[in-house]
């Protein structure tokens, strides 16, 4: 006797189906990916609207872990102006910025560890374990590992007269890093987030750019691909058409002629000098989309900006 399921049954299969093949076609895709990139170093900067929104935070912190499981070994740098910002602000103390950098002094420096050595680092420590994977949070302090700089800031000037130097305070650049202590939890199959807080000659706390040391964190454990996550769709030229698979001279071009400035410059600066110093590729994403980190490491498409020392 032939039994004849209802029109409610087939559907609900078909679309069980597809929903499966769809499944099927994104772990086939991500393969090959994974193959590559098993047992490779990939440097994270996490700022941004990925920080402060719950949904994004929780995709961040899935795709870390996703990644340490199948065989990648994710270093996060984090960023924490906004945070930095807001106690600030509740404290009553007013923030000066000059190009984009916050005026740091002694009392603002010790906000500044304050929130990104503990607040926001721990924060995402939390996410990272919560979702299974086991994060431990540092400064640049921890290990000796940020050797920084005082940075010197120059004022612009329309004339031939020497520039007057900008005091940023408790501001610095990398000066050097020792990974010793980002191999050890590597090796022992830790996830490292590191605050971008470094210690000078002086013995002073610096508070550096965490793209800077993202990048420069990314040279010096030969890291496979630099993702910074950003609030835009990457690298935009002026008929606001996203550019990709960028070299260095293609870069400079985009320079000269204005295409990159302002905010994105720094970024594309910091890539360019990551790949030049050896790491393979450095990508500048767009943080608002959820699953950004997995859509650009194991989808062919990816979601931004691609820079490579040479153009393929």
């Amino acid at each position: 006797m032939v039994k004849i399921r209802p029109a409610a049954y087939n559907t609900a299969m078909t679309l069980d189906a597809k929903s499966a093949m769809n499944v099927a076609h994104v772990l086939s895709e991500a393969l090959p990916y994974i193959q590559r990139f098993a047992g490779k170093t990939l440097v994270i900067k996490y700022g941004g609207n990925a920080m402060v929104d719950e949904a994004l935070k929780d995709s961040f912190a899935r795709d870390i872990v996703l990644m340490k499981t199948v065989g990648i070994n994710p270093v996060v740098v984090h960023g924490g102006g906004p945070q930095i910002g807001s106690l600030l602000e509740r404290m009553g103390k007013q923030s000066e910025f000059h190009q984009g950098m916050r005026v740091t002094d002694r009392e603002t420096m010790d906000v500044v560890e304050m929130v990104l050595g503990g607040l926001v680092n721990k924060e995402i420590v939390n996410l990272i374990n919560r979702k299974g994977g086991s994060a431990v949070g540092l400064t640049g302090k921890d290990g000796d590992m940020i050797h920084a700089r005082k940075l010197s800031l120059p004022k612009p000037t329309s004339d031939l007269a020497a520039p007057e130097i900008i005091d940023m305070g408790h501001v610095g650049e990398v000066g050097s890093i020792d990974p010793a202590v980002v191999n050890m939890l590597v090796q022992g199959d830790f996830i490292p987030v590191v605050a971008p807080i470094g210690v000078g000659d002086d013995g002073k706390s610096y508070n550096i750019n965490a793209d800077l040391v993202a990048g420069k964190l990314a040279e010096t454990l030969c890291a496979e691909k630099l993702l910074l996550l950003t609030n835009t769709p990457g690298l935009l030229d002026k008929e606001g058409k996203l550019l990709t698979g960028l070299g260095a001279d293609r870069v400079n071009q985009l320079i000269d002629d204005g295409t990159i400035h302002g905010g994105m410059l720094p970024k594309i600066r910091c890539a360019l000098e990551a790949v030049q110093g050896g790491v393979k590729t450095a990508h500048i994403i767009d943080g608002r989309v959820q699953h950004a980190v997995l859509l650009e490491i194991f989808t062919d498409e990816g979601v931004g900006t691609l820079i490579r020392s040479r153009p393929h």
